[in-house]
């Protein structure tokens, strides 16, 4: 017997969303048992324009708000791919309406907002997932198993991690990512979550104790990080560091080092191929380079979990998943502290909890 389709709703389709919205578009149109119910935009016109561009189907129904899709009786979950500033009211909103939800990064513009958007998703009983891809490749359990390996790699001793691109003059003077009534948060909050994130994933998710912003740091005219870098430091010895930056050219490095080995990936946000991915790792056995293949996309990987993870609530009673939530909120505490770090002049600063 077949299993009743996940019905999906994407809020947020104009210019500044289009191509993540087009991206999960067609993972949700390419998982099985899952289909796109709703989309809904500002404007009435913009969702029509997106419905017809991104392989939508005709059944789905076009909305000139948000809320419309959120009050739509047959939709189960939504996609949230709006600016950071947006985040907050919608998600919560969402929550409220007991809709499941996928929110684009970085979640929230402080973890103070993003517990609101926990408290929402607790009293409801929703299930949240922030949209950081690379975290559901199957390359990425790969690597895990081998900084997993004691005898291998080791323990854990320093992480370093670049995410960068060379922005246009457009993108720099017009993206949503450098607009402060937008997002505000810049690179470090759209490239440096995914630096931020990938240390955690390496240091089993223990939040370091202080964090340090490195001097250097790029702001827009308007005060928004262009570039910056920060140094981590945990209690028993590990360190981390990672840049982002929009003025630099393309880099995706991760490199980890334990007492007993070392991994490295160049490709960790968006693999260089989409049905393979490499990494390689050195021990006192010798060098090799790995290499993992999938019949899918990892966008589709996300799709397909947070689906499972619907469905078992919707029709088995489980509990929602707080994993993704404790998961997406560390990795704001991080960046909460990178930023206050900025703001008094590279001060160290401490972590939250």
């Amino acid at each position: 017997m077949a299993e009743t389709p996940i019905r999906f709703g994407i809020l947020g389709c104009a210019e500044v969303s289009r191509k993540l919205s087009k991206k999960l578009s067609r993972a949700i149109t390419l998982s099985p048992n899952s289909t796109i119910e709703a989309v809904g935009s500002d404007s009435f016109d913009e969702a029509k324009k997106f419905a017809a561009e991104s392989g939508v189907p005709p059944s789905a129904k076009i909305y000139g708000s948000y809320e419309a899709v959120l009050d739509d009786p047959d939709v189960d979950a939504v996609y949230v791919p709006l600016p950071p500033k947006l985040h907050l009211r919608w998600a919560v909103l969402a929550a409220k309406k007991k809709k499941h939800f996928l929110l684009e990064k970085p979640v929230a513009l402080n973890v103070t907002e993003f517990d609101q958007i926990v408290e929402a998703c607790e009293a409801n009983g929703v299930q949240f997932m922030d949209g950081t891809l690379w975290m559901h490749h199957p390359r990425t359990s790969k690597m895990k198993e081998f900084l997993s390996d004691k005898q291998r790699f080791g323990h854990l001793k320093t992480v370093h991690s670049f995410f960068s691109f060379a922005a246009n003059d457009d993108f720099l003077k017009n993206d949503i990512r450098v607009k402060p009534d937008l997002d505000g948060l810049g690179a470090l909050g759209d490239a440096g979550w995914y630096c931020i994130r990938s240390i955690l994933w390496a240091c089993d998710y223990v939040l370091p104790n202080t964090v340090t912003a490195l001097h250097g740091s790029v702001l827009n005219e308007s005060g928004v990080v262009l570039a910056c870098g920060s140094s981590l430091q945990w209690e028993d010895g590990k360190t981390a560091t990672f840049y982002c930056s929009f003025l630099s050219n393309m880099a995706m490095d991760i490199t980890a080092v334990g007492t007993k080995g070392t991994l490295k990936v160049h490709d960790f946000i968006i693999p260089y191929e989409e049905k393979s991915a490499s990494f390689s790792l050195a021990s006192k056995t010798g060098f090799m380079e790995h290499v993992v293949t999938t019949d899918l996309p990892q966008e589709i990987c996300m799709v397909r979990e947070f689906l499972r993870l619907v469905r078992s609530i919707k029709e088995c009673g489980s509990q929602t998943e707080s994993r993704w939530l404790s998961i997406s909120r560390k990795t704001q505490l991080v960046l909460d502290a990178v930023k206050a770090s900025i703001e008094k002049g590279f001060e160290p600063t401490q972590v939250g909890i």
